[in-house]
C-alpha cells in the first residue's frame, strides 16, 4: 500500500508527478527518504517506458510527467543510456536529519 505522506491523493499525486519530472529533467533531486523511496519505482517505471520508445509509451510517459521537454529528454538521451541495463536505474543516498526539523534527507539520483 503506498504512503500517504500527510497529503490528499490529488496534492500527493501532483507532488510525485513533479518529483519524477525533476529527477528526468536534472538526473538528481534532494528529499526525504521517505518520498525518495515512493518516487524512485515511478522513475524506473517512466524509464522502462522511454526504452520501449513507442507511440503508446511516450503517450503514457506524458500522462505522467508534467513537461513535454523532460519527456523528450528521457525518450532521446536519458532511457538509450539505460539499454543494456535490466532495472535499477535509480540510487537513493542518506544525507543524515535536516536542519530545523530534524527530517531524514536523502538525495534520489539516475545512476
Amino acid at each position: 500500500m503506498p504512503r500517504k505522506l500527510g497529503r490528499t491523493t490529488d496534492q500527493r499525486l501532483a507532488m510525485l508527478r513533479a518529483m519524477v519530472t525533476n529527477v528526468i529533467e536534472f538526473g538528481r533531486i534532494e528529499t526525504t527518504i521517505t518520498r525518495a523511496r515512493e518516487v524512485g519505482p515511478l522513475v524506473e517505471r517512466m524509464i522502462t517506458l522511454g526504452k520501449q520508445n513507442t507511440l503508446s509509451a511516450r503517450r503514457a510517459a506524458m500522462a505522467f510527467i508534467t513537461k513535454e521537454d523532460a519527456v523528450k529528454k528521457l525518450f532521446e538521451a536519458t532511457a538509450p543510456g539505460y539499454a543494456e541495463r535490466q532495472g535499477g536505474y535509480t540510487r537513493v543516498t542518506r544525507l543524515g536529519p535536516r536542519r530545523g526539523d530534524a527530517a531524514e534527507m536523502a538525495v534520489l539520483e539516475l545512476v
